[in-house]
């Protein structure tokens, strides 16, 4: 199966005051999303706050999105999970509830070599029934899904693409180079990175921004590719600093803050994640106010 292009939004998960799943708020983000046509809804990444949740808080969430989005946005939830027992749990559970294809964070905390990632990736995809997207974050999980790797893993015929939180454009440029020729897309995962990484040919975003402004990204990212470089070149100065902003301490700290400004469900982190700082709410505020946001 190929991946389809685009922006897909990283999406939260919003709480109520007493810190229990917003179920409503829930349904009325993935609406919002559907409603602004982005190409998918991703879902339980670490925007989604996945390991701070229950098992069932995680398919309880996948759910709604299904609910809501399927067949009218793709659904890429992640796996977030350090084992591949876990991950084949995951997995099995997201094809259950009717996900498009899953993401799958390369295992965190426990430190795997070059040899133990390749095997972890090239198992999963043996088993899972969904294709699957690498998910390379080093700054969370402290290892690298390196160009070298990713072209290897890529070659797999159920690893179809990769999420790569990298924000450097020589590894991302290298990335796309090193595949080329397989049937694989490489996604950038950072806002800043969007415009250039797609107007040089990447094949989309995982976006953060796409909470706040989906249609603003959808469009961005569809200009990309389609050539219009002026165009996309000037939303992503429009927005640039909204893009810097909602990477403010510690993601999803500053996305939660902005939908809370802008009267959308979002509601607060949880422990041991704390809210965004005062100073850094007053400059999120001011940025969003500027581009007529609130």
């Amino acid at each position: 199966m190929k991946m389809q292009k685009g922006a897909y939004t990283l999406l939260i998960t919003p709480f109520n005051e007493d810190q229990t799943l917003d179920e409503e708020g829930l349904k009325q983000n993935v609406l919002k999303q559907v409603e602004s046509g982005i190409h998918g809804i991703a879902p339980l990444g670490v925007t989604g706050e996945n390991t701070l949740m229950t098992d069932d808080e995680v398919i309880r969430v996948l759910k709604i999105v299904v609910e809501n989005a399927k067949g009218k946005a793709k659904i890429v939830p992640d796996t977030c999970a350090m084992s591949l027992w876990k991950a084949r749990e995951r997995v099995r559970q997201y094809a259950d509830c009717g996900a498009d294809y899953v993401s799958v964070f390369a295992p965190f905390f426990v430190l795997p070599k070059p040899d133990g990632l390749i095997e972890f990736y090239e198992k999963l995809a043996d088993y899972s029934e969904l294709p699957i997207i690498l998910h390379n974050a080093k700054g969370r999980t402290c290892v690298e899904l390196t160009p070298e790797i990713t072209a290897k893993l890529a070659k797999h015929p159920n690893i179809i693409g990769v999420k790569d939180g990298n924000k450097q454009l020589d590894h991302l440029a290298k990335v796309v180079y090193l595949t080329k020729d397989d049937d694989f897309e490489v996604f950038t995962g950072k806002d800043t990175t969007a415009f250039p990484f797609v107007a040089s040919g990447g094949s989309g975003t995982f976006t953060v921004a796409g909470n706040i402004v989906p249609e603003i990204m959808k469009q961005m990212i569809d200009y990309s590719l389609e050539g219009e470089i002026t165009k996309a070149k000037e939303i992503h100065h429009k927005y640039y600093r909204l893009f810097e902003a909602l990477r403010f301490e510690t993601n999803p700290m500053a996305a939660k803050m902005a939908l809370n400004l802008s009267g959308q469900a979002a509601g607060g982190v949880r422990l041991p994640l704390t809210p965004l700082s005062e100073p850094k709410t007053k400059i999120l505020k001011s940025i969003m106010e500027d581009n007529g946001l609130i």
